[in-house]
């Protein structure tokens, strides 16, 4: 029986991260260990910032958000991958992948529009402090929160929609942990020119935009705080922004390595190497990045496991 694009392939084979056997048990403790601290970190973000009321301003409702992201983003890769190391076969049906990739790319570039969402909370809080409250009403970070949601839709919409058009009739092994973009694309025995142009335009809009976008925030950012005359002050301010700085270096730095090259040039095993900081381990790092450099989550988790032992 065809897929539903006309294609042969009605399932592919993921070649996981390495063919060695001996490693498949080390890997797979690893990243369930990663997979568990990520849903206890992220889960543990939301329920604090919701128990909180002192933490319920745009800053720490952006961090929730971005907390929910990256369970969901996490969630979408790391259960089956750790299945195919229990398993061994690693098989996964045409659909499956295809709405593996879709959930994928929702996540992951909702997750560069919130970088850059917080980027811009902290200029507005930092370079206009006086009309904080005004510009960053819960109007605008409702209206925000929808833009973010909205261009994951819309990328991974364009992205899958253009993949379905692929024939696959080549070989059925991904090179590859989870179906991503690019090794879908060596598999294919028809045009990709489309799927390129279109890779490549989002690749501008969702990845290069929005670092530069936050690029240009933390310019402005580092400019104010440079006028700040006491040593408080400007201590104050860059770690308001530290936590935020240390996310976005990993995640776009892993993300550009694998997305803004030309495919024939890319190595899908370095690939492999950056998508496992981006979509396994930044997941897990954020909460524990937000909590342990920020004054404000630490003195709350601090009062919530006081009153706990009081109780």
């Amino acid at each position: 029986m065809a897929a539903g694009n006309d294609s042969t392939v009605t399932e592919f084979i993921l070649a996981g991260l390495t063919d060695k056997r001996e490693l498949q048990l080390p890997l797979f403790l690893f990243f369930l260990g990663t997979y568990v601290v990520t849903v206890m970190g992220n889960l543990g973000m939301i329920t604090l910032i919701g128990l909180t009321s002192h933490l319920h301003t745009p800053m720490y409702y952006f961090l929730s958000s971005l907390s929910f992201i990256d369970l969901c983003y996490s969630t979408v890769i790391t259960p089956k991958m750790l299945v195919n190391f229990v398993t061994g076969k690693n098989i996964i049906s045409y659909h499956e992948c295809m709405t593996q990739l879709y959930f994928f790319l929702v996540f992951a570039i909702a997750e560069c529009h919130m970088l850059t969402v917080m980027a811009y909370d902290r200029y507005v809080a930092i370079c206009n402090p006086l009309l904080y409250n005004v510009t960053m009403s819960h109007q605008v970070c409702s209206w925000l929160i929808l833009e973010v949601y909205m261009m994951g839709l819309i990328g991974a919409t364009a992205h899958t929609g253009c993949m379905l058009r692929v024939i696959f009739c080549k070989a059925k092994i991904i090179n590859h942990y989870f179906c991503d973009l690019f090794p879908l694309l060596e598999l294919s025995c028809s045009s990709t020119y489309i799927n390129e142009l279109v890779l490549l335009c989002f690749s501008v809009l969702n990845i290069l935009g929005p670092a530069l976008t936050i690029l240009g925030s933390y310019v402005s950012i580092i400019a104010s705080i440079l006028k700040i005359h006491s040593t408080e002050g400007r201590s104050k301010a860059f770690s308001t922004c530290s936590s935020h700085i240390s996310a976005v270096l990993i995640f776009y730095g892993s993300l550009a390595f694998m997305y803004l090259q030309p495919s024939n040039v890319s190595s899908m095993d370095q690939g492999k190497v950056s998508s496992v900081f981006y979509s396994i381990i930044v997941p897990m790092l954020n909460p524990l990045i937000y909590s342990l450099r920020n004054m404000d989550v630490k003195v709350a988790l601090n009062k919530i496991i006081e009153k706990r032992l009081f109780c």
